[in-house]
């Protein structure tokens, strides 16, 4: 089934993207929730119309998005947690606590923006993955260190 995306997905794809799912996803998840619609030729043909309306804004948001990733280059952020005496973290770390570090550096990062390749669930040094627009991805670095 031919989709067309109403707003981003994690693991699918980005507004505006014409993506293949299976009929049961399109059907039950992603067209009652209003996050897709179904890809006709009229709503192919709406969506060119509109992107080629909107081509100097998403240039301009991807811009944004650049100078955002920039600002993050080199950033290490320390983020203390309660652990027991081996080293493991009672509960795990969260893009919650990350989006917080961000913020107390100085940096706004929508949350929903931070991914994490796996739990983070002892001290150490880690990555976050900040995909602030489609094109614009970065990684910043952080330490997990006993409070």
């Amino acid at each position: 089934m031919k989709l067309i995306l109403k707003e981003n997905v994690a693991e699918l794809g980005y507004k505006d993207d014409v993506v293949e799912v299976k009929d049961g996803y399109g059907r039950n998840y992603l067209i009652p929730q209003g996050k897709a619609i179904i890809a006709s030729n009229a709503a192919l043909k709406q969506l060119a119309e509109d992107q080629r309306q909107r081509a100097h804004k998403l240039a301009k948001i991807k811009e944004e998005a650049e100078n955002a990733a920039k600002a993050l280059e080199g950033l290490k952020l320390v983020i203390g947690a309660k652990t027991s005496s081996t080293g493991t973290i009672f509960g795990s770390v969260n893009v919650l606590q990350i989006a917080e570090a961000l913020s107390k550096a100085g940096h706004e990062v929508e949350r929903k923006l931070i991914f994490l390749k796996e739990p983070v669930k002892e001290v150490g040094s880690y990555k976050a993955t900040i995909k602030f627009h489609k094109d614009v991805v970065t990684e910043i670095d952080f330490d997990v260190v006993s409070e």
